[in-house]
């Protein structure tokens, strides 16, 4: 079940909730640092605030089946190896959750977690620390020198050619966002300095995202520290950020839990990816999650588009208001942790990790791109996909300001059928309009908690993730950490600014099983169908199993990469003999489709055929693809009888019934009859996969009984095999234990 284009379900029309103004919020402190390359890296053991410290809910009654599960991976050769593959920082203060997270420049990756950050190039040798992340703030003064408690995010700007990295405070009573923004492109340099107060609201669990006209954030607040009691959302003006004005424009909004489904456990604004702005004028948007099993009352299971329309000028006339409530497929985020956050198995130990899935938000990023044609947004959620078995929702939003709607979405569980967990995911799309999804994948045998990706071309069917798996690192331990049991709390995809192909993930493992020794892992890799103008081709599906003289069809899809449209003739070989091979459109002009038909396969042999679907067009060197066909030549021939033996008698009342293997046989299908005419079976089992079946249920007693068996396939059902017989034993009841030899019941009169 896919939702796509012009099926998905439309904004919900609905009256429309806004944020409460909360007028301009105050810069405290503002200075420019040294360069970091000069500034001592600090690396005293920190300890930091366990953040998001409520249990999970429990499971809560009945939960929704979700109806677009992907249960399988793709070819594993398909998606492309790491071009690069390297450890971050390692755990120094003995903490739990890293929240791993980074971004990539031209030449520097930067990754952070709680505590610590590290600067690298971009063949993975370390320029700077690690090092506490309060480092940045060094003879800043205050609480953002003197803490360092974590949720960091960092996000370079590509468009000024800035890099952002932040941390909050947590101690209070005044709380900050400290935000820190490179003066020039080089992450070793200086920095602008600011610390935004958020007043007495503890600001958890921040979310940046870079926009046209603002820095944005989202933040859970919690009054004095305790209480949750709403979402703040912040517009730092860009202008005055990218200049280091020291009294930055800062317009605020707070959305109070009432109804707690509209903002549920947070929301995550827009991070532009690519270099093509948003349309003049489009606001920023915000995006939350609802599940109507989940523990706030949603009323059904969807996405909550919020937009802040910042007026610099005139701040007081800003508005944050949630516009839509887009329904999505029904889906359950209430994974069964039992009583805490044990919820993700791992090998060699019974402790289990967080999935973060009952928390109501989706996860970092939002990541917006501009195609021209469309604008789109992209995210995802960890989620229960069957029964006890992680997967990741993810979702595609398109025209979110005039129209939006669900493009499409999907469901990637592969562990419904390998029994592999994929969690705490995060997503991004090149400038081909490819996806990559990166995540977290464990067992509870052989797979231990590990970094691995998967993804889409543009051209793939709508809600799927066909491109295969592969993996950034695969870990060599479990988690022992079995107080809090944190894991994530969220992971960053981001794209190469360099060629806006680029795929860079950053995760957790652990390299041997310890209490909480993680390490940070951070690789990179891109799909070949990105960056120079090309075409790319793509089946589905990619194998057919067919009869002998029943066609078969895959779909061609002819995919266009950076605006590549030549025509492109497609030519197909290696069919069976005698077989033809047609395309309903033939040349195709990229992007756009065909549909290839094998046809004539009445005198085809049975067999697996490779084919070979090719392509050629003026200004590229050509591409092909294979797909495989497999023939059934005909119905399978009748099996042979074995037990129980024709015309055999006493035979038990639960007789296990034995035939013979056929060759090309797809199935069997018993019955058993009184009656040789087969009129009124009291055994019927079609699709049976064995040789062996035994009854549920008794037999008569004292009863002659037919049975015969039939193979089966694609191509149907084969003749029935020879008609056997046998007869059931019988089991008379007995008196006084006289003819059983039970005495104990005897008595006799002697004269």
């Amino acid at each position: 079940m896919l939702l796509i284009a012009g099926l998905a379900p439309l904004a919900q029309a609905q009256e429309q909730v806004s944020g409460v103004y909360r007028g301009l919020m105050q810069v405290v402190r503002f200075d420019v640092s040294p360069p970091l390359r000069d500034i001592p890296p600090v690396v005293d053991p920190m300890t930091r605030r366990s953040d998001d410290p409520d249990l999970p809910p429990f499971e809560l009654g009945p939960q929704d089946v979700d109806p677009i599960v992907q249960d399988w991976t793709g070819g594993p050769e398909m998606i492309p190896a790491p071009l690069i593959s390297f450890d971050g920082q390692a755990n120094s203060g003995g903490y739990t959750p890293p929240d791993p997270v980074g971004d990539v420049g031209p030449s520097h990756y930067v990754a952070m977690a709680n505590v610590r950050f590290q600067i690298f190039d971009k063949a993975g040798n370390s320029l700077y620390g690690p090092a506490n992340n309060n480092t940045l703030w060094s003879g800043f003064g205050g609480a953002c020198q003197n803490e360092n408690m974590g949720d960091p995010i960092v996000l370079y700007d590509q468009i000024a050619d800035r890099w952002m990295l932040t941390q909050f405070t947590a101690n209070g009573p005044t709380y900050y966002n400290c935000v820190a923004v490179s003066t020039t492109g080089d992450p070793t340099g200086s920095y602008y300095r600011w610390a935004v107060s958020t007043g007495t609201n503890f600001p958890d669990y921040p979310k940046y995202g870079i926009w046209t006209d603002a820095y944005y954030i989202a933040t859970r607040e919690f009054a004095g520290g305790s209480s949750y009691t709403g979402v703040g959302v912040y517009a730092l003006e860009r202008a005055d950020i990218i200049a280091g004005n020291p009294t930055p424009t800062i317009i605020s909004f707070f959305v109070p839990r009432s109804p707690q489904y509209i903002v549920g456990d947070g929301l995550l604004p827009a991070d532009l990816d690519g270099f093509a702005l948003p349309p003049a004028g489009s606001p920023e948007y915000f995006v939350g999650s609802q599940d109507q099993g989940g523990p706030y009352g949603a009323p059904q299971d969807a996405l909550n588009l919020w937009k802040f329309d910042a007026d610099f000028t005139t701040p007081s006339n800003s508005t944050f208001t949630m516009t839509n409530t887009l329904p999505i497929a029904v889906y359950d985020t209430m994974f069964p942790c039992g009583s805490g956050r044990q919820c993700i198995p791992q090998p060699g130990t019974s402790v289990k990790v967080d999935i973060l899935s009952y928390r109501q938000r989706p996860l970092h990023r939002l990541a917006y791109r501009n195609f021209g044609t469309h604008e789109a947004m992209v995210t995802n959620q960890s989620v229960e996909a069957a029964a006890n078995m992680a997967g990741i929702r993810w979702w595609e939003i398109r025209s979110p300001n005039s129209s939006p709607v669900i493009y499409q979405e999907g469901t990637y569980a592969p562990g419904v059928s390998d029994g592999i967990h994929r969690w705490m995911g995060s997503i991004a799309q090149d400038s081909a309009g490819n996806m990559a999804l990166g995540y977290s994948a464990s067992a509870s045998s052989v797979t231990y908690p590990s970094s691995w990706y998967t993804g889409r071309l543009a051209g793939d069917p709508p809600g799927t993730m066909p491109q295969g798996e592969g993996s950034f690192i695969n870990g060599g331990g479990s988690q022992l950490e079995n107080s809090y049991n944190r894991w994530g709390d969220y992971t960053s995809m981001n794209v190469d600014p360099v060629d806006d192909c680029t795929f860079w993930y950053i995760n957790q493992y652990y390299p041997t099983t310890s209490t909480s020794n993680w390490r940070l892992r951070i690789g990179a890799f891109k799909f070949n169908e990105c960056g120079t103008p090309d075409f790319y081709l793509g089946a589905s599906p990619d194998t057919n199993v067919i009869c002998a003289g029943v066609d078969a069809t895959y779909g061609i899809n002819v995919g266009s990469v950076a605006g590549f449209g030549n025509v492109v003739s497609l030519s197909a070989s290696g069919n069976p003999a005698g077989s033809t091979a047609d395309f309903s459109l033939n040349p195709v002009t990229p992007p756009g489709s065909s549909v290839l038909t094998i046809g004539n396969t009445g005198g085809v042999a049975g067999g697996s055929y490779v084919m070979t679907v090719s392509g050629t067009a003026d200004g590229s060197a050509g591409h092909s693809i294979d797909v495989v066909l497999d023939v059934v030549p005909g119905v399978p021939a009748a099996p042979t009888l074995s037990s129980p033996p024709d015309g055999a008698t006493s035979q038990p009342l639960r007789p296990q019934f034995v035939w013979s293997s056929v060759t090309g046989s797809d199935a069997y299908w018993l019955e058993v009859d009184d009656d040789a005419d087969f009129s009124s079976t009291v055994i019927s089992e079609p699709g049976l996969t064995g040789t062996t079946y035994t009854p549920t249920a008794d037999l008569a007693e004292s009863t002659t009984y037919y049975w015969r068996v039939s193979s089966e396939n694609l191509c149907g059902a084969g003749a029935a095999s020879t008609v056997f017989s046998f007869t059931t034993l019988s089991s008379l009841p007995f008196e006084d234990g006289f003819e059983s030899g039970d005495t104990s019941a005897w008595s006799s009169t002697l004269p």
